[in-house]
């Protein structure tokens, strides 16, 4: 049965505690319509709710949230739940329904994404060889899982010479960014025959910002960051940025910067890391 992420926007604001009752109300009335309410993050701040259900159709999972509280989503779309996932990931919620944060915190679901590409891979494959080039991937993947694994970082997919990943906290993907980059500096020190360097860039946005693609502009604004980046540098949207307002990082302001894909400037941020 299809999977479906819908978006309630509540420009009042929403509690937890209402939200928790909509749910129950959900669950009331929708085994009449074949469909099943897992789990919902809420976004107080924003006033925002995301719901994923498995529906026979998206006007099933409508016509449930219509009968049971009357709080319909302004969006509802269709995804692959291995997407959702990676993404979102694949916490449990609680009794009634909630997604929640290590320390009881309810789950916004804003996702920061990053991405990691190593300098001029190809180059370094026809100057030094298939070994030794695997040799060097290698060592990246390992740097980058590392740091991932000590900031709760999880890995959505291998890019080839690089490595994208998904964030609950904005601030524990820029540790992690300057982690894998002090990390390689210092191996570049210790060894300087084959030095490896990565660009790394990232964005943060929620599930749905535009069309129909789970995470869509995001992960494209990540992605032409990235290649943006210069070697050893971490480029990061405003929104990141923002993110990270009072968690002692620090960020020197690009200005607008063209991106492909991107109608309008991006506001860019590189992240000051140091060994």
């Amino acid at each position: 049965m299809p999977t479906y992420i819908d978006i309630h926007e509540i420009p009042g604001g929403v509690t937890a505690a209402d939200v928790a009752k909509a749910h129950e109300h959900d669950a009331k009335v929708e085994g009449k319509y074949g469909v099943h309410y897992h789990k919902y993050w809420v976004n107080e701040k924003a006033g925002k709710i995301f719901c994923l259900c498995e529906a026979p159709d998206a006007e099933a999972a409508m016509q449930v949230h219509r009968e049971a509280h009357g709080m319909m989503a302004e969006k509802i779309i269709q995804v692959e739940p291995d997407v959702a996932n990676l993404f979102l990931g694949s916490s449990e919620a609680d009794e009634a329904g909630a997604v929640m944060l290590p320390g009881g915190a309810h789950d916004p679901a804003i996702r920061t994404v990053l991405f990691t590409d190593i300098v001029e891979s190809t180059s370094l494959t026809q100057k030094l060889g298939d070994e030794v080039a695997m040799d060097l991937l290698r060592i990246h993947d390992a740097v980058v899982r590392d740091a991932l694994k000590a900031l709760n970082g999880r890995e959505v997919k291998h890019t080839g010479d690089g490595i994208m990943a998904s964030f609950v906290s904005a601030a524990a993907a820029v540790r992690c960014a300057a982690q894998i980059q002090r990390e390689l500096a210092q191996r570049a020190r210790e060894q300087k025959n084959h030095p490896l360097k990565v660009r790394i860039g990232g964005a943060a946005g929620e599930p749905v910002e535009r069309g129909s693609d789970i995470f869509g502009s995001t992960v494209q604004l990540a992605a032409r960051l990235c290649s943006h980046a210069e070697p050893e540098q971490i480029v990061v949207s405003s929104v990141v940025a923002d993110l990270c307002i009072g968690k002692g990082l620090t960020f020197r302001p690009l200005g607008e910067v063209s991106l492909k894909g991107f109608d309008q400037p991006v506001h860019a941020h590189a992240v000051e890391w140091s060994v």
